[in-house]
């Protein structure tokens, strides 16, 4: 004589443990993601929104004085034979001479980690030239020069590169 088994009764404790565990697993898979999220970000342009809003109109006035500078920068970030990167900068007025007096920064921003932005300092060769070396991973940077000129910046220039 076979026995017939009895089937199983869905009662609410089953009911409230499938509730408890289907949410106990989104709970933790977005707990995981999140924690991954906030801890791989490093991609923040600036600290305070407000504060950057608020030093708008300085940065449009900078920029409308260097555009009446008519300087012209130009650049040249290659690899050496050793691998290193060497940045070379030639600052000229609009009559084509060197510009005195200035001191140059640089830095190589990436453009999705600020964790990986790096300064290649620069020194000064001759009157408006600038020389650095910097080890640098090849791919896609941005290179900020900035000019100063006592202790005011007063030339800025943002360029995206590709370094090999």
């Amino acid at each position: 004589m076979k026995r017939s088994k009895k089937p199983r009764e869905l009662t609410g404790r089953h009911v409230l443990l499938w509730i408890l565990g289907f949410f106990g697993v989104v709970f933790v898979v977005n707990g995981v993601l999140v924690h991954a999220a906030t801890s791989t970000f490093g991609g923040l342009e600036t600290q305070s929104s407000y504060k950057a809003g608020l030093m708008f109109e300085q940065e449009v006035a900078k920029a409308e004085r260097q555009d009446e500078l008519q300087w012209r920068v130009d650049g040249t970030l290659v690899r050496d034979r050793t691998g290193e990167a060497v940045l070379d900068i030639n600052v000229r007025n609009a009559k084509g001479a060197s510009v005195t007096g200035l001191i140059a920064n640089a830095t190589l921003a990436h453009p999705a980690d600020s964790r990986l932005d790096h300064v290649i300092p620069l020194d000064r060769r001759a009157e408006g030239r600038f020389h650095g070396e910097g080890d640098t991973q090849p791919g896609q940077w941005e290179l900020i020069v900035d000019l100063y000129r006592d202790d005011e910046r007063v030339f800025r220039s943002r360029s995206r590169i590709m370094l090999k």
